[in-house]
């Protein structure tokens, strides 16, 4: 058995595990969400595409231009469109429109426990396989650059750390798993580390 093959193996077990959802306030307990705020429902992409030194993890840098979240590391993915049967759906259709991952090429092995974020979405991850070889496009208007990580780095549990920052005057803890130039953070980091977890 390959390498390859181990990690898939890795990720198809972790996909059927149960497990409790996560949230941007998880390390921040002071920090309450806002009263009758009204959850929007998104899906994410976590696709790894086999290559010859093991699975490699499809990212995102998000345009700098962009009003929520401008320059940071993000999967594939949004909001729940009203066209999209599901939270899977919506991912699928993001990742054609963001790097022009055609959904024929993808085997989606389940979802993850969502992932609600201080900006009121409960983020589905979905967990996929790249089965066919593509070249990423991106989508000027919302990615600035598409990139890959080796599954290696982002689920070894003690490459991430709890750093912090000031936001809306108060101090807010996070994770962070940084690759080379690219600073891993937040929301990203916390489902990673949550699939790390599980993996591990």
């Amino acid at each position: 058995m390959t390498k390859v093959d181990d990690q898939i193996n890795a990720l198809r077990r972790a996909s059927g595990l149960v497990g409790a959802p996560s949230s941007d306030f998880d390390l921040n307990p002071e920090v309450t969400p806002a009263e009758g705020r009204k959850l929007r429902a998104a899906g994410v992409l976590v696709a790894f595409e086999p290559r010859a030194d093991g699975l490699h993890l499809l990212l995102t840098k998000r345009s700098s231009h962009l009003k929520h979240h401008p320059g940071q590391i993000a999967f594939p993915g949004g909001k729940v469109d009203p066209g999209d049967a599901d939270e899977v759906a919506a991912a699928l259709r993001e990742a054609r429109e963001e790097v022009a991952l055609p959904s024929g090429h993808v085997e989606v092995l389940g979802t993850l426990p969502a992932h609600e974020t201080v900006t009121s979405f409960t983020v589905t991850p979905v967990l996929a396989l790249i089965h066919t070889p593509f070249d990423p496009v991106r989508e000027p208007g919302e990615v600035e650059e598409v990139f890959y990580t080796p599954f290696d780095h982002v689920m070894d549990p003690a490459r991430y750390s709890v750093q912090y920052r000031r936001w809306r005057g108060q101090r807010r803890l996070y994770y962070t798993v940084p690759f080379g130039p690219y600073y891993i953070w937040g929301a990203t980091a916390r489902m990673l580390r949550a699939l790390a977890e599980r993996v591990a």
